[in-house]
């Protein structure tokens, strides 16, 4: 391989919010970026960028760039090859970020007394999407399966759907569960939708982190109808670490729902970091090695992650992540005296996302974000481990 992933890098001055927001001793496995550094012709373009000196307002403010022109060949060419999805240069709208996006999509098609409606348990921004921006919110559990996995409880998403609803924001592949939706599921999820007039917003930002078992469909690329009713959200951000950057974009077929979604942040976004749009460009067309060697290291680190769960965390079950770089842990059998959140934490030294931040079936869960150096998650596992052998301990003693 030509990337060292196992190489542990320094990110505590770094300005990282990942490596700051805990203690020195504990080791932070919660919020979703990866301590790999980003690939190497990026941070050769971004130097040379930098090197420039001047960093004035960018032509991005009118979209009349070559820069933005070029960048949208490139996504396009993209999405067609990994995809097989044709879209048109002019459907893709740019943003700060896919968390922009959808509070932008709540904004611009519903009224206060008007409902987005989310899968639970969900990435808590997509849960708070509607507080954010003043509308009701409404929400539908995944059922989760005796392995891991999860549904959709169909009978209860159309049981969720009211004559407010008007969005229905889909995480796929999702976020913290790891689920990649199937066709047959997306055909009708977008049957259920069109048949209500509820627009979907398909966040997808973790679509190219996909394991060999899994395949993602962009719920738009169904047909034309359905695309039509969506506003699909994504960016090289979590593919290839560049969330610091600062760009996404949502392609939007239809022209109406483009001119509204435009429209709603014509005044909050003006243009899109100079950097980010170089980053973006740059990864698209000189990354896919880095990224086949990542896929490999992140698969390699999820069968650990499960494998080390099985035999050495009494209590945790995993279901496997058929996508992006997080593991979703159920420890309601291990009888912690505390949310495995605070035990881990408390007890391990261990930083992990509390389940209580994802909404109903949350709860006796934590996030683990296992795109880190693997010599970096054996140890936190195994302090983990001894934790939980601890706990279990003194009740081993008394029988």
């Amino acid at each position: 391989m030509k990337y060292n992933f196992d190489q542990i890098i320094d990110r505590r001055a770094s300005d990282s919010v990942k490596w700051t927001a805990y203690d020195l001793d504990v080791i932070p496995l919660w919020i979703a970026d990866m301590d790999f550094p980003s690939p190497e012709p990026v941070v050769r373009a971004l130097t040379a960028r930098a090197q420039h000196g001047v960093y004035g307002y960018p032509d991005s403010i009118y979209d009349t760039s070559g820069q933005l022109t070029k960048l949208r060949q490139i996504i396009v060419e993209h999405l067609a090859q990994r995809y097989q999805w044709q879209v048109n240069p002019e459907d893709i709208v740019f943003a700060p970020s896919v968390v922009v996006g959808f509070h932008l999509a709540c904004l611009a098609l519903a009224q206060p007394h008007e409902a987005v409606l989310v899968q639970t348990p969900v990435y808590p921004p997509i849960l708070v999407a509607a507080h954010e921006t003043g509308i009701q919110g409404q929400t539908t559990k995944l059922s989760r399966n005796t392995d891991g996995s999860y549904s959709v409880d169909w009978d209860a998403l159309e049981a969720s759907i009211t004559p407010e609803t008007r969005l229905f924001i889909l995480c796929n592949p999702h976020n913290p569960v790891g689920k990649v939706f199937q066709p047959d599921e997306l055909a009708r999820l977008a049957e259920i939708c069109l048949r209500h007039r509820v627009t979907i917003v398909a966040d997808e930002v973790h679509c190219d982190l996909i394991y060999p078992e899994g395949h993602h469909t962009p719920i738009a690329a169904m047909d034309a109808e359905v695309a039509q009713n969506t506003i699909t959200l994504m960016s090289p951000s979590k593919t290839y670490n560049l969330a610091g950057l600062q760009c996404s974009f949502a392609i939007i077929p239809n022209r109406e729902l483009r001119k509204r979604y435009t429209f709603a942040g014509r005044a909050l976004i003006p243009w899109v970091n100079i950097f980010g749009l170089l980053a973006a460009q740059v990864a698209y067309q000189e990354g896919e090695e880095w990224l086949q060697e990542l896929l490999l290291y992140l698969k390699a680190n999820r069968d650990y992650l499960l494998d080390f769960a099985h035999q050495h965390l009494p209590g945790v079950h995993i279901g496997r992540p058929q996508g992006t770089y997080l593991a979703w842990l159920d420890c309601r059998k291990a009888n912690l005296p505390t949310t495995p959140y605070r035990f881990f934490l408390e007890k391990a030294r261990v930083a992990l996302n509390d389940g209580d931040k994802f909404g109903p079936g949350g709860e006796g869960f934590v996030r683990l974000n296992f795109a880190c150096p693997r010599p970096l998650l054996q140890q936190a596992l195994e302090r983990m481990s001894e934790a939980l052998q601890n706990h279990l301990k003194p009740c081993a003693d008394d029988q």
